[in-house]
C-alpha cells in the first residue's frame, strides 16, 4: 500500500461510498460482499471484522471509502476500498490517517480495538494505552494525541448519534442528553456511562428532561 491518507491521496477519485450485500467471505483483513452480478472485495480493519463475524451470509451495509494502492510513478495503481458498519467509525479512520506517519496499512492493523475506547484514549492523552495497538509506539502515540486529542469530544458526539437505541430510550433522546451533559462539564466517557446506566433499566423516557433528571436521581442514591 501507498501509505496515503485516502482523503489526501493526489489523484483520488471517491465512486463509492456504500455497498450493501450478502456477506459472503470473511478473511483477516477483507470482506467480501454479492451485491447484485457483481462480488466486492472490502478491506476492514479488525474491530470491524469482528462485529461482521456473526452476520455472514446475511445483508450488511457497509460505509466505504477508495484510495489507489501502488506506485504512481510507475503507472501501477490499483483501486482499493476499505470498509466500516458507521459514518463515525469512517470519519475517526480519516482523522488517523491524517497523522504523519500513519497511512491506509498502519491505520488499518492498528485498529483493532473500538473507536470508542481509542478515542478516549487519545482525548485523556493516555499514551501507554494507545501504545499497546499494534504498530503504534509511544513516539506515534504523542504524535496522534497532540494532533487528535482536541477533536474528541466532538467526535465522541457522532459516535453516540449513531448508536442504536439502549432499552426503550429512543436515539434522538439519548444524543441530546448526551450532549447537554457534556455541556454542562461532564466528560464524554462519564456521560455516555450515565446514560448507559439509565437505559439498562429498560424505563421509558419522553423527553430528554426525563432522562436527565433519572440519571440525577440515580446518582444521588449511588
Amino acid at each position: 500500500m501507498n501509505g496515503l491518507c485516502p482523503a489526501l491521496s493526489s489523484g483520488m477519485i471517491f465512486l463509492i461510498t456504500r455497498i450493501t450485500g450478502r456477506l459472503v467471505r470473511l478473511g483477516d483483513s477483507e470482506a467480501r460482499l454479492a451485491a447484485g452480478p457483481f462480488e466486492y472485495e472490502v478491506l476492514v480493519p479488525e474491530f470491524v471484522r469482528r462485529q461482521l463475524q456473526a452476520q455472514l451470509d446475511q445483508e450488511v451495509s457497509l460505509r466505504t471509502i477508495e484510495y489507489l494502492e501502488g506506485n504512481p510513478q510507475q503507472g501501477r495503481l490499483t483501486p482499493r476500498m476499505v470498509g466500516f458498519l458507521s459514518d463515525a467509525e469512517l470519519e475517526f479512520f480519516e482523522l488517523v490517517c491524517s497523522v504523519d506517519g500513519m497511512g491506509v496499512k498502519k491505520s488499518l492493523r492498528a485498529m483493532v480495538r473500538p473507536v470508542r475506547e481509542v478515542a478516549e484514549a487519545i482525548e485523556e492523552q493516555n499514551i501507554k494505552e494507545l501504545s499497546l495497538l499494534p504498530g503504534i509506539g509511544p513516539a506515534m502515540s504523542e504524535r496522534i494525541v497532540a494532533k487528535l486529542r482536541r477533536k474528541m469530544a466532538r467526535f465522541a458526539l457522532l459516535i453516540a448519534k449513531e448508536m442504536p437505541p439502549a432499552g426503550h430510550v429512543e436515539r434522538s433522546i439519548m444524543t441530546d442528553a448526551l450532549e447537554a451533559l457534556i455541556s454542562l462539564g461532564h466528560h464524554p466517557h462519564d456521560a455516555r456511562e450515565q446514560i448507559d446506566r439509565v437505559a439498562a433499566t429498560k424505563k421509558k423516557f419522553a423527553s430528554v428532561e426525563d432522562l436527565l433528571t433519572e440519571i440525577y436521581l440515580t446518582s444521588r442514591k449511588g
